[in-house]
């Protein structure tokens, strides 16, 4: 029963990660203006896309996908690194809970390492192509 609750929360915290930008990202303009008006579409609103990225090259998409990865994840390497902190202080002296929370702390350090290493190598690349 408890498997099938934990399930359940992770349904929703998935559903709700990505349905919630949906709903804050889309964009009402009650502004409409008599210029804004076209006539081929019988007086409606013109609607234009516009590209929230700005990359007009593939490197410059793949450093701002980076830089949106680092942006949220050194966030959670801290939010981990507490929690992991949370469990040596809750071990109390347990070898049992001491190693699960060893075992914590080195797997959020080595996400921390991929992450940061990630985005160093990502620069040492981009700068090696600019510079020839």
């Amino acid at each position: 029963m408890n498997h099938i609750k934990k399930s359940i929360f992770i349904i929703i915290l998935l559903a709700l990660v990505f349905s919630v930008p949906v709903f804050s990202f889309a964009q009402n303009n009650p502004q409409t203006s008599e210029s804004s008006l076209s006539p081929q579409t019988g007086g409606a609103p013109q609607v234009t896309i516009v590209n929230p990225i700005e990359a007009k090259t593939i490197t410059a998409f793949i450093k701002t996908i980076l830089e949106s990865v680092i942006k949220i994840g050194i966030p959670i390497v801290a939010l981990a690194i507490i929690y992991s902190g949370f469990l040596f202080v809750s071990a109390r002296g347990n070898p049992e809970k001491l190693k699960e929370a060893k075992r914590a702390l080195t797997f959020t350090l080595i996400g921390a390492a991929i992450l940061l290493g990630s985005w160093a190598i990502a620069q040492l690349i981009s700068e090696t192509i600019l510079a020839l």
